[in-house]
């Protein structure tokens, strides 16, 4: 097979699988917990860090709710079987740069690894990410091409995929959505939360020999619950989230 072929079944086969990568994540995280002497990191090193993580992981939930908020129906969906796409999305986000649900995936769940306060499980995390996601990432690309041609092409080549650029941005042509982003993120978010109350009770653990939670992620915690099960309960039995248009 072709290293391009190959590539692209590659892409395909983890596109399919990507919503197991928290699941590695957290497996990953239990040794780096472990090896983390956080006795010798300074108050004010972990308090900064604490603020970092909680910064970065904000900023990717309100990067995917814009691209979400703001995203006709048949671009950007939670499709698993493969690749979807009913038309070219390129205003808003997408003026920016050509996958802003994965960079927002990525500092959602960079903000639970910065948590941890290990440097280094930091860096390894960011590039198995890039080495899992650029995959993806070229499947994608490769469909795209082969359904819109040259206006993909021509869309792709001023487009950063991965960091946006700073310039050029084309307003959305529908409105935001708070509906939509109700409707599709709240899984998101809770995963996040049980995330970083993951590391929290793995360092009391290995620091303590215990498993405790602070009140503030106890009522963090309890909070995104509860409001998780009333988002879910309204999506799959009311049609109060519901929008013509909007996947």
């Amino acid at each position: 097979m072709a290293l391009i072929n190959s590539l692209e079944s590659d892409g395909n086969w983890l596109f399919r699988r990507r919503g197991q990568l928290p699941v590695v994540l957290f497996l990953l995280a239990i040794p780096a917990i472990a090896f983390t002497d956080y006795e010798q990191l300074s108050p004010a090193f972990s308090h900064w860090m604490n603020w970092l993580a909680a910064g970065c992981s904000l900023l990717g939930f309100l990067v995917r709710a814009y691209t979400i908020g703001t995203t006709p129906r048949g671009t950007s969906g939670r499709n698993t079987a493969g690749q979807v796409a009913e038309s070219l999305n390129s205003t808003g986000i997408y003026s920016l740069v050509r996958h802003p649900l994965y960079l927002g995936n990525y500092l959602m769940w960079i903000g639970i690894v910065i948590f941890t306060k290990n440097i280094w499980f930091v860096i390894i995390v960011s590039l198995l990410y890039w080495l899992y996601y650029e995959r993806i990432m070229f499947a994608e690309e490769r469909f795209l091409e082969r359904k819109f041609g040259d206006a993909y092409l021509k869309w792709a080549s001023k487009l950063p995929a991965f960091v946006p650029r700073l310039s050029g941005f084309v307003p959305s042509v529908i409105p935001f959505s708070v509906r939509s982003v109700l409707r599709r993120e709240y899984s998101g978010v809770l995963a996040t939360v049980i995330g970083f109350v993951f590391v929290e009770v793995m360092i009391g653990w290995f620091r303590w020999g215990t498993f405790s939670i602070g009140d503030h992620f106890l009522v963090v915690l309890y909070v995104t619950i509860a409001m998780t099960l009333l988002l879910r309960s309204l999506k799959h039995y009311t049609s109060l989230l519901n929008e013509e248009g909007r996947s």
